[in-house]
């Protein structure tokens, strides 16, 4: 179960590569219609300003401009013409940084996930980002939620990781130099992550 407490909005005030590792073991959760959907964040992927492959490296746009509102909000996009990612907003408001979450261990209203999903073992349901908005119901409709102060989605305080969290490189970066980041946190031998 999620601990009390949603994470705090300084907690994502600090810089993005410590708030990314920072964020496994926590805990996601959404309120359906009145059911608790909640998961253990295993996996996430840093996203700064600097950064070539970064949705506002170029600047703010219609598509990204929730990245340059207030931490602690969450970041969604379309992605493919068929799936959704959910991100979370860090660094102060003007800078234009995220985190993506790409995966969490199910912990609390699996069967309406695994509902959403419809196929693949219970360890697949929020494997991946496109995954686990699937399992989590989220779409556009949740770009710009606040998830420490809002009433849907929020990221709790957790129990922290089972496992040591490694830094690895993130998945699906087109751009050379910026595949070579390790930038992508986990917590090492899960069986929930979206890739070894």
């Amino acid at each position: 179960m999620p601990r009390d407490q949603p994470l705090t909005r300084e907690f994502y005030l600090q810089p993005t590569l410590e708030a990314a590792r920072a964020l496994v073991g926590h805990t996601l959760v959404r309120w359906d219609n009145g059911i608790l959907l909640a998961g253990r964040i295993i996996e996430t992927e840093a996203y700064t300003a600097a950064d070539p492959s970064c949705h506002a490296h170029r600047g703010m746009t219609p598509r990204n401009a929730v990245m340059f509102g207030p931490p602690g909000h969450a970041y969604v996009y379309f992605i493919y013409g068929m799936h959704y990612c959910l991100n979370v907003v860090t660094g102060p408001e003007g800078l234009g940084e995220a985190i993506l979450l790409r995966a969490v261990e199910p912990i609390e209203g699996i069967g309406p996930m695994r509902q959403r999903r419809l196929k693949g073992p219970d360890r697949q349901i929020a494997a991946g980002p496109a995954r686990l908005c699937q399992a989590y119901g989220i779409d556009m409709a949740f770009n710009g939620e606040d998830v420490v102060a809002g009433s849907g989605l929020r990221v709790m305080e957790g129990p922290g990781p089972h496992r040591p969290v490694e830094a690895r490189t993130r998945i699906g970066i087109s751009d050379p130099t910026a595949a070579t980041y390790p930038w992508r946190f986990v917590e090492a031998g899960s069986p929930f992550l979206s890739r070894p």
